[in-house]
């Protein structure tokens, strides 16, 4: 009898509205070289790094010599990549692991895009060729123990300048990479003019503590921080002067909500394909289940929301292209790509049974590692209030 477990998780390349197609060659050689080495490097030792949430240092490292770090920034040592093609990476690596996603996304998408975006071109040149080698790792510092939704208003982190150096007082928590990270950009509010600044803080620096969290039920292999800022002082030169205002953090983020929707795609692309050829090989009742109209039923409905978001994923694509992207599109994408990912692993562990609580069969991870994925970034209630805001031309926000 044919073992229905084995092989589960490598890519069945599942593409049901044929949208390879629309990619370009480029893209194709992009999307085959992350495939390959998910199925063939990642897979077969996620798993145990995940059970012992050890960080995978060695695969992380591989994505630099792929040359896959760099989210779409143009020059400074980032490989060229289409905003498709950078997608594409983040959904093959979420398709195998959440943390190893994580990982490129907290480096390249929230580290690496602030230096771009808000940096000087000091700051860019000093930072971004050693970050896309990860010989420098970085991490990004937003969120607090008691603000996360509404960090805009509510960031307690201070930063209080005595001529051309700054102080920083205050918390972090969620900060992914923060105990293996050379440069952490730390938000914090400006004393004198209260608005919300950006600042490069080494990670040796005096008065800067990160302690890794424990008894994380997701994401288990990246490691996320506790970060206490006690008197750390920076220079005017370490401060990013792009960053003048809590919108100009902003913009950092809607980049990464757009990481957020493809790496929701690869957790529910993974499921989809694990539940249809776990269904095809297991037989209950002297037939494969995939025989039973129920579990066609669910199969179709998965793979209709996979195809959904496919669609959604390329179109977000095409509008970075275009520079017809916005916060709300943004938003719209996040919630309706996270969502429907929850739905998608849900049904892929029903559909294995027992089989589906093991890890060995990764569905369970994946249903584990999306649901930290649907609440960072912005929650769904935030995407919905962010979305609302804009079709009802209310804020609807508290």
């Amino acid at each position: 009898m044919t073992d229905p477990t084995e092989g589960l998780g490598r890519s069945q390349g599942t593409d049901y509205f044929l949208i390879g197609e629309q990619l370009t060659d480029a893209e194709s050689r992009v999307l085959a070289t992350v495939r390959d080495f998910v199925d063939d490097e990642v897979l077969p030792v996620v798993n145990d790094h995940w059970e012992r949430a050890e960080f995978p240092r060695d695969l992380a490292m591989r994505l630099a010599d792929l040359d896959l770090v760099g989210d779409g920034i143009e020059g400074y040592g980032c490989p060229d990549l289409s905003p498709i093609a950078a997608g594409l990476i983040h959904m093959e690596l979420n398709r195998g692991d959440g943390s190893l996603g994580t990982f490129l996304g907290v480096q390249a998408g929230l580290a690496m895009r602030s230096i771009a975006m808000l940096g000087s071109e000091d700051q860019r040149e000093q930072y971004l060729p050693s970050m896309a080698r990860l010989d420098t790792i970085g991490a990004f510092g937003l969120t607090e123990p008691d603000h996360g939704s509404d960090i805009a208003g509510g960031l307690a982190t201070s930063a209080e300048r005595h001529d051309d150096t700054w102080v920083l007082n205050g918390e972090k928590r969620w900060i992914g990479n923060a105990t293996i990270a050379d440069v952490v950009v730390i938000w914090a509010r400006d004393t004198d003019d209260g608005q919300v600044k950006g600042f490069l803080v080494p990670g040796d620096a005096d008065g800067f503590t990160a302690t890794n969290m424990t008894g994380k039920a997701a994401l288990r292999s990246i490691w996320q921080a506790d970060i206490v800022l006690d008197g750390v002082e920076v220079s005017e030169a370490d401060r990013l002067p792009g960053a003048q205002s809590f919108r100009d953090t902003a913009t950092v983020l809607v980049s990464t909500r757009n990481t957020c929707a493809w790496a929701a795609l690869g957790h529910a692309t993974a499921a989809y394909e694990i539940a249809h050829q776990y269904a095809a090989a297991r037989e209950q009742f002297g037939q494969p289940i995939i025989s039973f109209q129920l579990v066609q039923d669910r199969l179709v409905k998965m793979l209709a929301e996979v195809t959904a978001m496919q669609l959604y994923c390329l179109r977000l694509g095409r509008l970075i292209e275009e520079g017809r992207f916005t916060d709300t599109i943004a938003a719209l994408a996040k919630m309706n790509n996270t969502s429907k990912a929850r739905d998608v692993c849900a049904m892929a562990r029903d559909i294995l049974g027992g089989n589906g609580l093991l890890l060995e069969n990764h569905v369970i991870r994946h249903m584990a590692d999306i649901e930290a994925i649907h609440t960072y970034e912005g929650t769904e209630t935030v995407q919905t209030l962010i979305v609302g805001r804009d079709i009802a031309g209310v804020s609807a926000f508290v």
